[in-house]
């Protein structure tokens, strides 16, 4: 409150000492008279010279207190001017910025009033004009002229900042007095006038690790090794008073966050001595055995951590790699492990940092190791073989059972369990071999032979005898190994040409051999004739040593008359051991050649027609036979033309035709005389009568029992089958048609009904069978139901 009242107090003088400079100021009179220094001389007329008026009355800078509250308004000024002789004929006028509104002038007295509370950080100054009229004419008495009205400053405006919150890093570790950042404040007060615009800034909060400079605002920190890790962010005011900092002034804040930015002044450092880890014998390279991390403080890439194995027995089996997400150190498995050869491994595994700083190198080293121990787990693992894959050799056409080689396998594990082989069958179909299952040793089954298959390409499985999902497979290639047992032949179908004039030992073909046995066991053919024909006077055969013979003529001139053919045998013999040979035959036929030996003909025929008829006589003979094949031609195609009625009266129903015979009397039994075949239709034979009528779609077959058979006596049953038949045949067409039944029944009991018979002989049967015959026969029944008896007149 005392400082309030102490402010309050020093307004209020100021206020009053300012009105009693400024009303001095205005009342003060000024020289009118004064010559101007911008005065210039005008020529009238007449050539008089004018000189320009001067203006009678002079004004001053006028000042106003702002924020004056007083009851009364304020006096700025008083104008007056020279020729004013207080009559009160003079008018004061006042125009300009504020005129009317804020400034109000008295017309007589020339008093100026400010009516409103001014502020300087509004508007400073106010430009107005004022002149003086004759109160009655309105007629200017002076030309009018500018003067200001300046608003004099007091210290109502705290200082304020730019920014309500900073915010700024500096590094960990930095020397005191490193600048942290500037912040400034402003005050709106007149910096010219007083001390209402100088500011002085202090720290408020933050002290004793920053401080600020007084006069520029500069933060700058205050203690030296400031650790991020300890504390990263700090809060600090700043103030900003003006009026030089004394009492009385006003003040404004501001907040600056800082943060301390990281350097690399931490080594990285394992949380422990040792770490334990285990793996599989079963885990294959890659896989990951266990995860160190180093712990490090410092963030970005100052925390960066690489690993490293530099020592233990391990070097060689296990590997580390850096996990640079989580920065750990990834231990994974090298190579293959074995329990049963070493069951633990030791690691020297080091972790250091990336980025090292030079400015914190004497912090000490920026690594740390640690020792990792790795202990192998036994798995169950399947059967190994001692190899690979294996490869065996047995020589082809050996006896059944022969050994081809043998696989061994072995339980890695340490109950070592025995095992049990067997051939993969998918990989021998033929069943060409079979393995003992106790010891590993495959034979043959059956004979092989090397110019089907050469080599046998099978797969040997090995079991754990107890525990049957543990196999191992092996690949075993056999090599059947080749044996002399195929002959050389000939290398192709060789056909010889010899010319009737060949000379002696001229050569006329060039033979080779083959031999389907490996090159081994035939590296070069011998050729050679039979000792039978070794001194053949047709031929000869010459071995050139290069798996080729040459024949060649043995004496001069042949006769296709004589002899056109002659057949060669040669005895091709390989080898091999045992060597093996074949005797093969050559066909050699003798030729007609030109002179040049070019051949002409191999025909012995046509040498024989050449020597006995002339061209101009074979031509007669061909010409001559052409002729009658065309006379036999026109012949044979006449013959046809004159036939075809005989051949549509064939196809005519046989029973169109007139059959005559020369037996008389039987009635019905006349049919005996003959086959009563011939009377039905061809085709009606086997049970199908074909409608000419219409072209069958498909062939009908009649369905098996409706026919039938031949011996029949009921006929009734015989002529409703055939009414069956052709209700129910598909080809028929859609109107009734005439059937015809050729069939009347065969060894009948009733006998004849002929009435010759009946009139020379009594007949004593019984027709009341008829009555069973159906309606057809009730007319037949009703004339022989009864038995009548005829006396014979005679």
């Amino acid at each position: 409150p005392k400082m309030k009242e102490d402010n309050c107090l020093h307004a209020a003088l100021l206020c009053l000492g300012m009105l009693c400079y400024s009303h001095a100021v205005t009342t003060e009179k000024l020289n009118h008279a004064r010559p101007s220094l911008h005065g210039h001389h005008e020529k009238g007329k007449e050539g008089q010279v004018l000189h320009r008026s001067k203006r009678g009355w002079v004004w001053n800078q006028f000042f106003v207190i702002e924020e004056y509250t007083g009851p009364d308004p304020v006096l700025v000024g008083r104008l007056h001017s020279d020729i004013d002789s207080g009559d009160g004929n003079i008018k004061y006028i006042l125009s300009g910025e504020g005129a009317g509104i804020i400034f109000v002038i008295d017309d007589k007295s020339g008093n100026i009033h400010a009516t409103k509370t001014l502020d300087r950080e509004e508007r400073a100054q106010y430009t107005l004009t004022a002149q003086a009229v004759d109160r009655n004419t309105n007629r200017p008495l002076e030309p009018p002229s500018e003067f200001i009205v300046k608003v004099q400053d007091i210290n109502d405006n705290p200082p304020e900042f730019l920014h309500e919150n900073y915010h700024a890093n500096v590094p960990e570790r930095s020397n005191v007095g490193t600048s942290v950042i500037q912040v400034t404040a402003s005050d709106a007060d007149d910096p010219t006038y007083g001390n209402s615009a100088k500011l002085v800034y202090s720290i408020l909060e933050g002290q004793p690790y920053f401080s600020v400079e007084a006069q520029t605002g500069i933060i700058r920190t205050a203690l030296p090794n400031m650790d991020r890790e300890a504390k990263e962010e700090y809060h600090v005011v700043i103030q900003a008073k003006d009026m030089g900092g004394h009492m009385g002034g006003l003040s404004g804040t501001t907040k600056v966050t800082i943060t301390l930015t990281d350097v690399n002044d931490n080594p990285p450092k394992f949380p422990q001595s040792v770490y334990q880890m285990s793996v599989s014998e079963a885990a294959v390279p890659g896989e990951e055995v266990g995860r160190v991390k180093a712990k490090d403080p410092d963030i970005g890439e100052n925390g960066l951590v690489t690993y490293s194995i530099i020592d233990g027995d391990g070097v060689d089996m296990f590997e580390i790699t850096t996990d640079y997400e989580t920065q750990e150190g990834v231990v994974k498995l090298k190579k293959l492990l074995d329990f049963e050869t070493k069951k633990s491994y030791s690691l020297k595994v080091e972790a250091a940092n990336v980025h090292i700083d030079p400015k914190f190198i004497s912090n000490g080293p920026f690594k740390d190791t640690v020792t990792v121990k790795v202990s192998v787990e036994d798995a169950d693992e399947p059967p190994v073989f001692l190899k690979p894959s294996y490869i065996f050799e047995v020589q082809e056409n050996a006896a059944s059972g022969t050994v081809v080689g043998k696989v061994h396998a072995k339980d890695p594990d340490a109950a070592n369990s025995a095992i049990r082989y067997s051939i993969d069958r998918h990989t021998d179909l033929e069943r060409y071999f079979i393995i003992n299952a106790e010891d590993g040793n495959i034979k043959t089954i059956k004979a092989l032979d090397r110019e089907e298959i050469a080599w046998h390409n099978i797969s040997v499985f090995a079991v754990e005898v107890h525990k049957q999902h543990q196999e191992a497979k092996v690949p075993v290639a056999i090599k059947v190994v080749d044996v002399n047992d195929n002959a050389p032949k000939f290398a192709a179908a060789y056909e010889a040409f010899v010319c009737e004039n060949a000379r002696s030992n001229q050569q006329f073909i060039t033979i080779s051999a083959d031999d389907k046995d490996d090159s081994a066991n035939g590296p070069r053919f011998i050729f050679s004739l039979p000792p039978e024909i070794i001194h053949n006077p047709n031929f000869t055969l010459r071995d050139n040593r290069d798996n080729t013979a040459s024949v060649l003529v043995r004496r001069e001139g042949f006769s296709r008359q004589k002899q056109d053919l002659y057949l060669l045998p040669i005895v091709i013999s390989d080898g091999g051991l045992p060597p093996l040979s074949s005797t093969n035959t050559l066909t050699i036929r003798v030729c007609g050649c030109d002179s040049n030996g070019s051949l002409l003909s191999c025909n012995a025929e046509a040498y024989m027609l050449n020597a006995g008829l002339s061209t101009g006589a074979l031509v007669a003979i061909l010409t001559c036979i052409v002729i009658l094949l065309v006379i036999v031609v026109l012949f044979v195609t006449l013959k046809r033309q004159k036939k075809e009625p005989l051949i549509v009266f064939e196809e005519e129903d046989v029973r169109e035709n007139i059959i005559t015979y020369d037996d008389e009397g039987g009635g019905e039994e006349d049919t005996e005389a003959f086959d009563i075949a011939t009377l039905q239709n061809p085709d009606g034979i086997n049970g199908f009568i074909p409608r000419k009528d219409i072209k069958p779609e498909y062939q009908y077959m009649p369905r098996p029992g409706l026919r039938p058979a031949p011996n029949s006596v009921d006929v009734d049953d015989f002529i409703n089958t055939r009414i069956q038949e052709a209700d129910n045949d598909p080809t028929a067409p859609p109107y009734d048609s005439i059937q015809i039944y050729g069939y009347e029944g065969r060894g009948s009991v009733a006998g004849s009904l002929s009435s010759l018979e009946s009139a020379t002989t009594d007949s004593d049967l019984d027709y009341d069978y008829l009555q069973n015959w159906g309606p057809r026969f009730k007319k037949l029944a009703d004339l022989y139901g009864s038995k009548d008896t005829f006396d014979d007149d005679s």
